[in-house]
């Protein structure tokens, strides 16, 4: 897991790991928006477009249907959000994860729609789909907002301390140039 050190800002943090913007415009889903990927803001790094550009990724990622990515690219256009964090914060869902994400949707689906949970296999499961539709939309849904809210709040957050952080380092670094050139001034 890559780690954000203390004097590192969000925005260089991200830089380092995401991949670059032609290789992002290239891909074989992607490069159908055309033109609309030309627009600069959905590949800026700010802390409006980082958080929403995460926060769209979330909320997409819990759609439970194989398009995800698609998805999440066309709502960064949309809200003019950092395309390749919402692509890359898509994959929470994988296919290590898939399985207990969408069962847990499912089950939080048929708790607030009461109603009883059914034994589905997840094999064939299309045909079985329009059995368990609806909890596991409800369920889906309620989690991608949850999750969209809280990636959008964490990096708001995280971003506003590291430039606190940034901020603080570069007033203790000029308080003591002022009392280095001060002493020297003295001598």
């Amino acid at each position: 897991m890559p780690i954000l050190y203390p004097s590192m800002s969000l925005r260089s943090f991200f830089k380092r790991y995401l991949p670059e913007h032609h290789k992002i415009r290239e891909h074989q889903y992607i490069r159908h928006f055309g033109s609309l990927l030309h627009d600069p803001n959905i590949w800026h790094l700010t802390r409006r477009s980082s958080a929403g550009g995460v926060a769209a990724g979330l909320f997409c990622a819990f759609i439970p249907m194989p398009i995800h990515m698609i998805v999440a690219a066309a709502v960064a256009i949309l809200f003019r959000v950092n395309l390749p964090l919402a692509v890359i914060f898509t994959w929470v869902t994988n296919p290590l994860t898939f399985a207990p994400i969408f069962i847990f949707a499912y089950k939080l689906g048929t708790r607030i729609l009461d109603v009883p949970e059914r034994q589905v296999e997840f094999e064939p499961v299309l045909h079985k789909l329009i059995h368990i539709w609806e909890p596991l939309f409800l369920g889906s849904f309620i989690l991608a907002s949850i999750s969209a809210l809280i990636g959008y709040v964490a990096v708001r957050m995280l971003w506003r301390l590291t430039a606190v952080r940034k901020w603080e380092e570069r007033r203790k670094r000029n308080i003591k140039n002022t009392e280095d050139r001060s002493q020297e001034s003295g001598n």
